[in-house]
């Protein structure tokens, strides 16, 4: 089964035939909201707004364990993230869909694994290739399906937030390698590497970084909101295509 998580921008989707809703309990505490399920393109799927359905839990306080844990618990096998981020490489303008393939992690002091207090003694994940290649290549798919445009590839730099970025910090990260930048992408991908889950990642870009283009002096975060709106309208359209690619 597929699995949709929801960020900034998507805490509902709209194509979803919805069945159902269940509230998961997990070892590591409460997820972000219920399990919403339902039907896309007769395909099953199930739903989870990150950020919860009022998105009133900022990226420094989601719980990923609990909300990769519970996912896990249904059986899911694939998981989609959808996440905003800021442009740092110039080519990514406010809009544009891509399709990362790299993560750098910047966040601290936030609950990363599952193994930490683990009785079978030091554990560790390969995390080469932090994104499910197979899946990635299902999106590029349903992308070209939707008659979409998506960027292949680019390095998500993973900032702890909730503030957005200073010009400096922009400059460090580019420096680092770092195309995009966005909050959530961190410890969500690894703790899904670490319980075997499929994970990728659209990320929509809905402004430039601190510095970069029309964010040269200031980010207008009062421009995100109409920017998020149609890009989202086209990424429930490459879900749409992608729920139908479902084994």
């Amino acid at each position: 089964m597929l699995a949709i998580i929801g960020g900034t921008g998507l805490t509902q989707l709209a194509n979803l035939e919805v069945t159902r809703q269940l509230v998961v309990r997990t070892p590591y505490g409460e997820p972000s909201g219920a399990l919403t399920f339902g039907r896309m393109r007769g395909r099953e799927v199930v739903f989870l707004a990150r950020h919860g359905y009022g998105h009133t839990i900022p990226p420094h306080e989601v719980n990923y364990r609990a909300n990769i844990w519970a996912l896990h618990a249904q059986k899911v096998k694939d998981v989609v993230s959808v996440a905003a981020v800021g442009g740092i490489r110039a080519d990514l303008a406010p809009g544009m869909l891509v399709v990362p393939d790299q993560i750098i992690d910047y966040t601290h002091g936030r609950r990363s694994t599952f193994f930490s207090r683990s009785d079978r003694g030091v554990t560790h994940i390969d995390f080469t290739h932090p994104y499910c290649e197979a899946l990635r290549q299902r999106l590029f798919r349903a992308a070209a399906a939707a008659g979409e445009p998506i960027l292949a590839g680019g390095t998500y730099a993973a900032s702890q937030g909730p503030r957005l970025e200073t010009a400096a910090e922009i400059n460090r990260l580019e420096r680092d390698g770092a195309d995009m930048v966005g909050m959530t992408g961190m410890p969500e991908a690894a703790l899904a590497c670490e319980i075997g889950l499929c994970y990728a990642a659209i990320a929509v870009v809905v402004n430039y970084a601190a510095g970069r283009g029309d964010s040269a002096r200031a980010v207008r975060l009062e421009d995100i909101g109409a920017v998020s709106l149609s890009a989202m309208a086209r990424v429930r359209a490459i879900l749409d295509q992608l729920a139908a690619d479902q084994a």
